[in-house]
């Protein structure tokens, strides 16, 4: 019976002892903006062989976005984020890079997001109306 008791204590320490540690996730693409300085980006095909593919592409206004996050998680709910960068490669009609903007945690103040919703019209029906919504819409008739 205390062989027991000992075990269940022993397996209870080994799943709670590694969720006590600290750890450090990244996501996104993992940037380092010194590097865009020192490299001549001309075009969007020479950000794509150097960097790669974007995170988020804006075909109306032409804009490449790469986005970075270094994340310390302590526990489940204690996480803090450590560093954010935001890079935006804006391009002309001839693929010419125009500008490049850089965002970090600092300037997140500095950003509106949107707060409207688009609209859903398939949320607002039924369940009956979402079955049969298409039933009798079109009624067939004979010309003669």
């Amino acid at each position: 019976m205390i062989f027991l008791y000992k075990f269940l204590l022993l397996i209870f320490l080994i799943s709670i002892i590694p969720n006590c540690s600290e750890k450090i996730t990244y996501s996104g693409k993992i940037l380092n903006t010194g590097d865009f300085n020192t490299k001549n980006l001309n075009y969007k095909e020479e950000v794509l062989t150097f960097i790669g593919q974007p995170d988020f592409i804006d075909p109306i206004e032409n804009k490449y976005y790469y986005f970075s996050e270094q994340k310390q998680v302590k526990n489940f709910f204690n996480q803090k984020i450590i560093d954010r960068k935001m890079i935006v490669f804006n391009f002309d009609e001839n693929q010419t890079i125009i500008s490049i903007a850089k965002y970090d945690l600092n300037d997140e103040k500095d950003i509106e997001f949107i707060k409207e919703k688009t609209p859903n019209n398939i949320l607002q029906k039924g369940l009956i109306e979402k079955i049969f919504g298409g039933v009798g819409n079109n009624i067939p008739t004979t010309t003669e």
